[in-house]
């Protein structure tokens, strides 16, 4: 796609997320609205998917395809939004967002084999542990595809990373893009105060990951061309780490840049402000 179409579905996206959290008063706008343009990114442009007759098929193994996994699952209106677009699921189904039976929780879980998703997250710091363990079985069955992960940077302060941090360079996990979404922000205030992780890229690079800075995360065309130097280094004996400065709530004014949005649902006055922000280039659920 070009830049424009891809920062079109990202707007829509955005409407969908902001409708999605007013519709249950539930859920984490913030860094789901942050992160928008990365996985817009991924799977209408960067991602190989598995496609029939111009369709997405989805299938738990996943052979043959790039793979993603959301280790922040609160951010889980992005991840439903982006799929429902894709055509991994009806659209429709965005308006069951953190109901009673519905597949769409607040955090993904495989929930009635639901199309997209693979495992449950949003218990922080787990989610690089099971894309390593993904892209070594990929590794094993000689399947060229990549994984990719995605992580908060306030989830940088859990144990397990580390753990996992350390083991991909020591085995050489070269099928491995993991991007940390530098917002500087999480629940309970900004990283810095809460606890501080200082410079992020130059410990994953001590640990022996190579580690990509990326100012703009939240520019669709840095995003796209970010993603494809990454894929050029994969298959190198080494695990990409991209960090990718992101803005909390971008692309409505008055979200942008405040811990207060990481959980916190507009109301009917809030939404109505945020939706004459972003365009409708799809068609609202």
């Amino acid at each position: 796609m070009e830049i424009e179409q891809l920062e079109k579905v990202a707007a829509q996206v955005r409407r969908d997320i902001v409708r999605m959290v007013h519709g249950c008063q539930s859920g984490h706008p913030g860094g789901s609205l942050g992160c928008t343009d990365l996985l817009v990114a991924l799977y209408f442009e960067r991602m190989k998917l598995n496609e029939k007759d111009g369709k997405v098929v989805f299938d738990m193994d996943g052979a043959g395809e790039d793979l993603f996994f959301l280790s922040n699952g609160h951010i889980s209106p992005l991840l439903y939004s982006v799929l429902a677009r894709k055509g991994y699921f009806p659209v429709s189904e965005l308006a069951t967002f953190r109901k009673l039976n519905s597949r769409l929780q607040g955090h993904p879980t495989p929930h009635e084999h639901l199309e997209g998703i693979r495992i449950a997250s949003g218990s922080l710091g787990q989610g690089m542990s099971v894309a390593i363990g993904a892209a070594l079985a990929k590794k094993l069955n000689n399947d060229t595809s990549l994984v990719y992960v995605l992580m908060g940077d306030g989830e940088q302060q859990e144990g397990q990373v580390w753990e996992a941090a350390t083991f991909a360079p020591h085995h050489k996990v070269d099928n491995l893009i993991a991007v940390i979404d530098l917002n500087g922000q999480q629940i309970d205030g900004p990283t810095a105060k809460v606890m501080d992780n200082r410079d992020l890229g130059a410990k994953y690079a001590a640990f022996g990951w190579e580690v990509m800075e990326v100012e703009e995360g939240n520019d669709m065309a840095s995003v796209v061309k970010a993603l494809y130097e990454a894929k050029s280094k994969a298959g190198h004996a080494k695990p990409i780490m991209i960090i990718l400065h992101t803005g909390m709530g971008y692309g409505v004014d008055f979200m942008m840049g405040s811990h207060k949005w990481h959980g916190v649902a507009p109301n009917d006055e809030q939404l109505a402000a945020a939706l004459a922000q972003l365009e409708e280039s799809m068609g609202d659920y």
